[in-house]
């Protein structure tokens, strides 16, 4: 084939292969540590139910607590009325220019430490998969972000907002994990259900009257009619 001045140099293809290899060993090493972080927040969440399901148990409280595997990338932790589901990422992650993070001077140093994993905690009420509510609505509570030197830092509401963002320092240990986890699960139990908005929910057509007929499915969250800030915790219409 003859020659053509559109063909890559060789100068051109090192810069390709090198950007290959750097990218993909840096992501293939935070995803594992993803992986093993997500491992980890299963093992605690599994020891923190059990610990609730024996206390349950000996004072002979009869409330509905479990956890269940739903996938290598999904975890369901109910705390009676309420459900927690732990979502790990399958990619790895680069934040936007205008994040806080490039601020930091530990990831100015190395921009490859802002390469990310990213475990998402989500809360939705029991009774919308006891009923097959299928059209309420869940809360990203937190995101937990770990990247190639195992440090971690969370983004979230109320305590997963402001006590785990301190990503040059938060290095990936059971003792922080345990925090995060347990930090998720008061949240949650203390994220009350709203009653919506009378205007919200003042109409009704004939389609969902049948589509309601026989079965509680009018759509429920626990900001149903709210604003929910990702920022802040108040809930304004």
């Amino acid at each position: 084939m003859p020659s053509s001045k559109k063909n890559k140099t060789p100068a051109e293809r090192d810069i390709i292969y090198e950007s290959l290899v750097t990218r993909g060993q840096i992501k293939q090493v935070v995803m594992e540590h993803t992986k093993n972080l997500f491992h980890n927040i299963m093992y605690l969440s599994r020891q923190i139910v059990e610990g609730l399901q024996q206390k349950l148990t000996k004072e002979q409280i009869k409330l509905e607590v479990g956890i269940s595997e739903k996938s290598p990338y999904e975890i369901e932790v109910r705390l009676n009325d309420e459900i927690l589901i732990f979502y790990m990422h399958s990619n790895v992650f680069m934040f936007d220019q205008d994040h806080y993070l490039w601020q930091s001077p530990y990831v100015q140093d190395d921009l490859n430490r802002g390469f990310c994993g990213m475990i998402m905690i989500y809360n939705f009420l029991a009774d919308s998969f006891r009923y097959n509510r299928n059209y309420d609505t869940g809360y990203l509570i937190g995101r937990i972000f770990v990247n190639k030197d195992e440090h971690v830092f969370v983004e979230g509401k109320r305590q997963l907002g402001f006590l785990y963002n301190d990503f040059e320092n938060n290095l990936c240990t059971n003792d922080l994990l345990n925090r995060i986890v347990e930090s998720a699960y008061i949240y949650a139990l203390n994220f009350e259900t709203l009653v919506p908005p009378y205007d919200i929910v003042k109409e009704l057509t004939v389609l969902q009257k049948i589509e309601q007929s026989g079965t509680i499915q009018p759509q429920t969250g626990k900001r149903m009619g709210f604003r929910f800030s990702a920022d802040k915790d108040d809930m304004t219409r």
